[in-house]
C-alpha cells in the first residue's frame, strides 16, 4: 500500500542503485528500425511520416541556419513524447515528472539558443532587451524586466512540462482509488467514475504528446529570435 500519492513520483531503485537510467534508455529500443528494403511495412512508414511532418512543422518557421537544429529537435520531441506515453501505463515510472530531468533538458538547449545569437548577431539579441521606441525614464525598468523574463525561458519549459504530467499522473491515481472506495458500496457510481477515469485517461494521452510538442516548439521559438 502506498504511503503517499507522490510516492510515484519518486525515482525507483534497485539495491540501492537508481533505475531512471534504463527509464531514460528503454524508449530508444523500442523503435524499429528502418530497413534497406524498397518497400518497408506499415509501422516504418508510418515512424516516417510522422518524423517528416513533425521535423516540417518545426523547421518552417526557422531560417536555413535554424535547420541545423532538425535532427536534435525531432528527436528530443520523440523521445519525450515517448517516455511521457510509457508513463501512462500501470506499474511504470515517467522520468519526465522530475523537475531536475527536464531543466537538464532545457537550460543547455535555451543556453545555447542565447548563445548562438549573441555570437552571430549580438546587437539583434540584445535588441529583444529594449524595445523600440521605449522612453528614457522606462529604459533601466525594462531591461531588467526583459532579463528577468530571459532567464525564467528555461524554467518555465521545465516546470511546465512537470507540473502538466504530475497533475495528469496524479488526478488518474485519485479517480482510480475512488473506483476501487465506491465499487462495493456504490457500483452505479463507481461505473460511472470509471467512465471518467477513460476519458480522463484518453485526455493525458493527448496531454503526454501535447506537452512534448510544445516542450521543443518553444525551444524552436527561441532558436528563431537569435538565428
Amino acid at each position: 500500500m502506498m504511503v503517499s500519492f507522490f510516492d510515484q513520483f519518486a525515482s525507483p531503485s534497485y539495491l540501492g542503485i537508481p533505475l531512471i537510467a534504463i527509464a531514460i534508455t528503454l524508449p530508444w529500443v523500442l523503435y524499429p528500425t528502418p530497413s534497406s528494403r524498397w518497400i518497408n511495412n506499415r509501422l516504418i512508414t508510418a515512424q516516417e511520416w510522422f518524423i517528416n511532418r513533425s521535423t516540417n512543422q518545426l523547421m518552417t518557421p526557422l531560417s536555413v541556419q535554424g535547420h541545423k537544429w532538425a535532427l536534435l529537435l525531432t528527436s528530443l520531441m520523440i523521445f519525450l513524447i515517448t517516455i511521457n506515453m510509457l508513463g501512462l501505463l500501470p506499474y511504470t515510472f515517467t522520468p519526465t515528472t522530475q523537475l531536475s530531468l527536464n531543466m537538464g533538458f532545457a537550460v543547455p538547449l535555451w543556453l545555447a539558443t542565447v548563445i548562438i545569437g549573441m555570437r552571430n548577431q549580438p546587437t539583434v539579441a540584445l535588441g529583444h532587451l529594449l524595445p523600440e521606441g521605449t522612453p528614457i525614464p522606462l529604459i533601466p525598468v525594462l531591461i531588467i524586466i526583459e532579463t528577468i523574463s530571459l532567464f525564467i525561458r528555461p524554467l518555465a519549459l521545465g516546470v511546465r512540462l512537470t507540473a502538466n504530467l504530475t497533475a495528469g499522473h496524479l488526478l488518474i491515481q485519485l479517480i482510480a482509488t475512488a473506483v476501487f472506495v465506491l465499487l462495493p458500496m456504490m457500483p452505479t457510481v463507481a461505473i460511472l467514475t470509471a467512465a471518467v477515469l477513460f476519458l480522463l485517461t484518453l485526455l493525458e494521452v493527448a496531454v503526454a504528446m501535447i506537452q512534448a510538442y510544445v516542450f521543443v516548439l518553444l525551444l524552436s521559438l527561441y532558436l528563431q529570435e537569435n538565428t
